[in-house]
């Protein structure tokens, strides 16, 4: 029997649109491979600094985004990218995270030799920012989020 899976995307919508999206892209299993939060900060591990630079790298292979806020917490990670429309190929979000997702996780399993294997988990969620007042709230938010980790769904401790 095949199970209804939700969508995680807007139906209709194309997300090579210009704009600003913010995105969460989870762990496999919610396992904390980035590091932990000390006194109300994040702070990265070996893993957690792989993740950084990928993120920051995706400007070397997606010449139609820009890179906003973002925060690498113990087992998710949170960011907005704004895509514009240069003259060369236009990436769409997806095609940008399966990016991200496929370049940290060679960086991370190369790094890791007793035979388990960093995944992420399926998919990503994102949110499509509509104005100014929507991207300061999410800017907040994502700067905010090691303070809230207690209390955070991601958090499987809490």
């Amino acid at each position: 029997m095949i199970r209804n899976r939700k969508l995680n995307r807007l139906t209709g919508f194309d997300y090579s649109n210009e704009g600003y999206y913010f995105v969460t892209i989870c762990v496999k299993d919610k396992t904390e491979w980035f590091g932990e939060i000390k006194d109300g900060r994040m702070m990265l591990n070996e893993y957690g600094k792989i993740v950084l630079r990928c993120w920051n790298d995706l400007l070397n292979h997606y010449m139609n985004i820009k890179l906003d806020e973002f925060i690498i917490m113990p087992n998710h990670l949170h960011g907005i990218l704004s895509i514009s429309h240069p003259l060369r190929k236009n990436y769409g979000l997806s095609e940008i995270m399966r990016g991200l997702k496929t370049f940290s996780s060679r960086r991370i399993n190369k790094t890791i030799n007793d035979g388990i294997k960093f995944q992420w988990q399926k998919s990503f969620y994102d949110h499509i920012i509509r104005n100014e007042q929507d991207l300061t709230r999410v800017r907040e938010y994502i700067v905010n989020n090691p303070l809230k980790w207690e209390e955070d769904e991601e958090n499987i401790k809490s």
